[in-house]
C-alpha cells in the first residue's frame, strides 16, 4: 500500500440538511468510485482531515467507520486508512471463462426431522435455534386495533393478485424510509412471505433445464424451493463477505443471494463487491434475487444499500415482516420493475395463490399509524441489547454478528455432534450448519439463533453452551 498521503478535494455544504457525516461518506464515496482516489492509496488521518475540512473529529471517524463497513476501505490499527484494493469497477472473467458448471438437480432431501418451537416449549428446552424473533413485545393495543377495524372491511369478492392498493402504496413508503428504495406501488407485489415470493419469482422465470445459483453454503429452503420449479441448483460460493464474484459460473437464469446479512455465515456484501455482481449479471443475462435478509436489523453501521437501488433492471428485492413483527402474520413483498411484476401477478392469479386480504388490510394499518415503525425501533434496541450478550459469553468465538438475530460459532467438523448432544441434554436446543450445504458441509459449526427467548433465558443458555465448549475441548 502507498506511503503517500492521498489529499481528496472535498467539499461539505452546511446550509444543506444532510448531516456532515453522510455528506463525507458520499463524497469519499463518489472520489473512489470515480477514481480520484484509487486502490491501495492512504487517506489522512481522522484528526488531519477533520482539520482540514473544519469538522469535528467524529464527523471523519463516523464517515471512515461507515466506509469501512461497506468495504471501501481497509486497513490495521496503527497503519493508517487505505482505499480497499479491490476496484469496484472490474468486471468478473467473462461466462465462457468462468468455472465449470456442476449443477445439482432437483429439490434437497428433507433431511433428519426438525423438532417444532412449540414441540421445544413443551419440553421446557431453551431453543437458540435461528430463524424467530421475539414476538412477546408486540404493542397488544396496537395489534387488538388493527385486526378489528380490518374485520369491519367488507370481503373482496375479486382480489387483486398484486395486493391491496393501499398497502403497496404504505410498503413502497416503507422501503424508501428503511432501505432507501425509491419505487412506487407498481413496483410492489404483496406475498405471504419471502418462500412465496421466491416461489412466484422461480414460476415466472424458471423451468425444466434451466440453472439456478444459491450461495455454498447457504438458505436450503431456496434450493428447495427453486428446484421444485424444475430448475438445476449450481452451488456458488461465498466468504467471509458474502457471494464470490469471481467463481460464479456462466448460464445461470436466476441467482439467488443474502447480500444484507449472508446466511450462515453473516457477511455483508461490500459495495464495490455489490457493483462488480451487477456487472456480471448484466453481462452474464442473469436475473439477481436479492433476499432482503436481517437487513433492518445491523449494530455497526446503517444498512447498506440494497442490489435493488442499484439496479432495478437486473434485481428482484425479496422482503418479509416475518422478523420485523411475526412470521405468523404471512406478510412479504416482491419489489421488481412494473412489467414484471404484471407478469408476476399474471402467473399468481394462474396458480391461484393469493395473500389474504384481512391480513393485509392489518398490516397496512399498523403502517399507516406507525405501530411497525415504533415496533421496530423498539426491536433493533432489544436485539442489539441481545447481540451484546452473546458477545459477552462467546466474543471471539463468534463470526458474523454484526446484523440479524443469529451469529456463527465455528467449530471443527469432529465436535459439532458432541456439542450438540450435551447441550441438548442440559436443556439447551442447538442448529448446526449441516442445512446449509446442498452436500457435505464446508463449514462446520453452530448457528446460533438469539431471537426467540428472553433476555434471562438467552444468559442461561450461554452460560450452559459456554461450559459444555470447555468441557468438549473445543475451547477453553
Amino acid at each position: 500500500m502507498s506511503r503517500h498521503i492521498a489529499e481528496p478535494v472535498l467539499h461539505l455544504d452546511r446550509s444543506r440538511p444532510v448531516p456532515l457525516n453522510a455528506q463525507l461518506t458520499e463524497a469519499l464515496r463518489r472520489a473512489m468510485a470515480g477514481g480520484d482516489l484509487r486502490p491501495g492509496e492512504r487517506l489522512p488521518s481522522s484528526r488531519a482531515l477533520a482539520a482540514q475540512l473544519g469538522v469535528s473529529r467524529t464527523v471523519v471517524t463516523e464517515a471512515y467507520q461507515q466506509l469501512y463497513a461497506e468495504g471501501w476501505l481497509e486497513g490495521r490499527h496503527g497503519s493508517g486508512t487505505f482505499v480497499a484494493r479491490e476496484e469496484a469497477s472490474a468486471l468478473p472473467a467473462p461466462a465462457a471463462a468462468a468455472r465449470p458448471v456442476t449443477p445439482l438437480a432437483g429439490p434437497v432431501p428433507a433431511g433428519r426431522p426438525r423438532m417444532s418451537r412449540t414441540e421445544a416449549r413443551r419440553r421446557g428446552l431453551i431453543d437458540l435455534r435461528p430463524g424467530a424473533p421475539w414476538v412477546h413485545d408486540l404493542d397488544r393495543a396496537a395489534w387488538r386495533r388493527a385486526w378489528r377495524q380490518a374485520a369491519d372491511l367488507p370481503p373482496d369478492d375479486d382480489p387483486d393478485p398484486r395486493g391491496l392498493p393501499r398497502l403497496r402504496e404504505l410498503l413502497a413508503e416503507h422501503l424508501r424510509r428503511a432501505r432507501g428504495v425509491r419505487v412506487g406501488p407498481e413496483n410492489v407485489l404483496v406475498t405471504r412471505g419471502t418462500g412465496n415470493g421466491l416461489d412466484l419469482v422461480a414460476a415466472a422465470l424458471l423451468g425444466r433445464g434451466t440453472l439456478a445459483g444459491v450461495e455454498e453454503p447457504g438458505y436450503g429452503k431456496a434450493r428447495t424451493i427453486l428446484g421444485a420449479r424444475g430448475a438445476e441448483i449450481v452451488p456458488c460460493p461465498v466468504d467471509g463477505d458474502g457471494i464470490v464474484v469471481d467463481a460464479l459460473p456462466g448460464g445461470l437464469s436466476v441467482l439467488y443471494t443474502t447480500p444484507a446479512h449472508q446466511y450462515p455465515l453473516g457477511g455483508r456484501l461490500p459495495v464495490p463487491r455489490r457493483e462488480r455482481l451487477l456487472a456480471w449479471a448484466r453481462a452474464a443475462g442473469t436475473v439477481v434475487v436479492e433476499d432482503d435478509y436481517d437487513a433492518e436489523f445491523r449494530y455497526d453501521v446503517a444498512p447498506l444499500p440494497a442490489l435493488y437501488g442499484l439496479d432495478p433492471g437486473r434485481v428482484v428485492l425479496l422482503g418479509t415482516l416475518a422478523k420485523t413483527l411475526t412470521p405468523d402474520l404471512g406478510i412479504g413483498w416482491v419489489v421488481a420493475e412494473p412489467d414484471l411484476v404484471e407478469h408476476l401477478a399474471a402467473v399468481r392469479h394462474h396458480l391461484t395463490d393469493r395473500t389474504s386480504g384481512p391480513v393485509q388490510a392489518a398490516t397496512a394499518l399498523l403502517l399507516e399509524r406507525g405501530d411497525l415503525d415504533r415496533h421496530l425501533r423498539r426491536m433493533r434496541l432489544e436485539y442489539a441489547r441481545r447481540r451484546r450478550t452473546v458477545i459477552e459469553y462467546l466474543g471471539p468465538r463468534l463470526s458474523g454478528g454484526t446484523a440479524g438475530l443469529h451469529a456463527l460459532v465455528p467449530l471443527p467438523a469432529e465436535a459439532v455432534a458432541g456439542v450438540l448432544s450435551e447441550a441438548a441434554d442440559q436443556g439447551v436446543l442447538l442448529e448446526d450448519t449441516a442445512r446449509t450445504s446442498h452436500g457435505e458441509p464446508a463449514v462446520h459449526g453452530l448457528i446460533l439463533g438469539y431471537g426467540s427467548v428472553s433476555g434471562a433465558q438467552l444468559r442461561r443458555a450461554l452460560a450452559v453452551l459456554s461450559d459444555v465448549l470447555a468441557r468438549q475441548g473445543v475451547f477453553g
